[in-house]
């Protein structure tokens, strides 16, 4: 190839970089006025001065909240007691042992009083055998029934607590997370905020927890994570719920709850077949599903997203582990795109088909993949001495900078909004790892999503994985 060709292929290549660059300012710049919009609008929509009627009230609706349990015996027994203590009068909460091979199961009987008892169980059960269903006679915990039943995964546990549950709303949760006392106060009028549309499913912020202090299943202090890789989750996780999927929300576009705080219309949940047990990603699919179903039956609905902090959990401090996360996270995202890939730019859909849709294939799965090609390929060039210095120094510091000052906004917007860390030297500190984020902890997820893809696509077999809970700090 001649040296003018050459160089018009590079033309091309630098304008189609620059395009691209340039959506994405677009699109997270949008993302960044949306996600206000919504969070101002919540805090003057949304007064809770009569929730104490609610809390009260033996009308209000049911819910049972569903948390599975794998190998949980560390913090197993300080989790039950935090959702045993929640301001709400008409809820269950159902503990799923999906066959722990520790003494998870043991230390709920012992704390608690269990005994087991006998309940009909449908024959024609889809799910993985169940072993046991246990109760207290202690009036004190009539809300608990814990579930013992063979290790199916998940997806198993959660579909088994929606089919022995008999409330109106399910609530789907990881067993290590902690709810505020008032979170289901939230939840439920999230559910009957609205007239015009159904709410179908309702989610929330998830906050970390690492570090803070936990006493009686109650958040006692808020700190910031002592360990680095907690902190910079810490920062991901205030960009992706506070601006991402506010802004989602925003526009009523979301395609994805969180596993660690989902409630679910259970009618609906039901009628899709629950959470599909073939995928690692079965919150956002779940969501694909109900979201489709209601679109396919013309029904006006909606998903409602709570910014307030009810939910703190415990995020990954080992290196590895937190790979094995994001590798299934991205063999989930592949999982769901690909089953539902015909509302790919389905104008039948809506925004989900025209907008949703795309940005999930686009950025969620694509941009990490054209990352790591795209480094190959800057090497290539610089190997073959075509790069071009100048052009690609200031699109590197361009994005460079705008994803800090993406990060700023998010770090700041949110100690505006709930100033959660008070301290001077905690928002500086996060601010420190938004500058370093894009060089030291960004790579490792990009490396993951590519690993995990990598997996899928080529058919390495992979499970779900597991994640080492080294507990919560004890108020003193």
């Amino acid at each position: 190839m001649d040296s003018g060709i050459s160089n018009i292929v590079l033309d091309y290549i630098n304008i189609v970089f620059f395009l691209f660059t340039l959506v994405l300012f677009t699109m997270f710049t949008a993302m960044a006025y949306f996600s206000t919009r919504n969070s101002i609008h919540y805090k003057n929509k949304n007064s809770f001065n009569d929730l104490s009627k609610v809390m009260a009230s033996p009308l209000a609706p049911s819910i049972t909240i569903i948390a599975p349990a794998y190998n949980e015996g560390l913090t197993i027994v300080e989790n039950i007691r935090s959702l045993m203590s929640l301001k709400y009068v008409n809820y269950e909460v159902m503990v799923v042992n999906d066959g722990s091979k520790d003494d998870t199961l043991q230390k709920m009987i012992d704390a608690y009083d269990l005994v087991k008892v006998e309940q009909e169980i449908d024959p024609n059960w889809k799910s993985k055998p169940i072993r046991g269903i246990y109760k207290s006679p202690h009036k004190a915990f009539s809300k608990l029934t814990v579930i013992d039943k063979e290790n199916g995964g998940k997806s198993d546990a959660l579909n088994t607590g929606m089919a022995l549950s008999s409330s109106k709303y399910v609530g789907c949760i990881d067993v290590d997370c902690l709810l505020l006392p008032d979170a289901l106060l939230h939840v439920v009028k999230s559910f009957y905020r609205r007239s015009e549309k159904k709410v179908i499913a309702v989610g929330g912020v998830i906050r970390v927890a690492n570090s803070c202090v936990i006493d009686g299943g109650r958040l006692e202090e808020i700190r910031l994570p002592k360990n680095w890789l907690a902190k910079f989750q810490l920062l991901e996780y205030t960009r992706s719920f506070i601006l991402g999927r506010m802004a989602w929300g925003r526009i009523d576009s979301l395609l994805i709850i969180s596993g660690a705080f989902g409630f679910f219309d259970r009618e609906i949940a039901l009628e899709v077949g629950g959470y599909d047990t073939a995928t690692v990603g079965e919150d956002m699919e779940i969501i694909f599903k109900m979201r489709r179903h209601m679109h396919d039956q013309k029904i006006p609905y909606t998903i409602e997203y709570i910014p307030d902090p009810l939910c703190w959990t415990e995020v990954p401090e080992d290196l590895k582990i937190l790979v094995n996360q994001r590798d299934r996270w991205a063999r989930g995202n592949l999982e769901t795109l690909f089953k539902h890939k015909d509302m790919f730019f389905n104008s039948k859909y809506g925004r989900l088909g025209l907008l949703s849709y795309p940005y999930w294939f686009f950025y969620e799965w694509l941009a990490p993949l054209l990352e790591f090609f795209g480094l190959i390929t800057i090497v290539l060039f610089w190997y073959l001495g075509i790069l071009n210095w100048d052009f690609f120094i200031a699109i590197t510091a361009t994005v460079y900078l705008y994803s800090i000052m993406f990060s700023f906004y998010a770090i700041l917007w949110d100690t505006y909004s709930y100033n959660e860390y008070k301290k001077t030297k905690d928002i500086l500190t996060l601010m420190f790892c938004a500058i370093i984020e894009p060089i030291v902890f960004h790579p490792v997820v990009v490396w993951a999503a590519v690993r995990g893809n990598y997996k899928k696509l080529f058919r390495v077999k992979s499970g779900w994985g597991s994640q080492v809970r080294k507990g919560f700090a004890k108020a003193t």
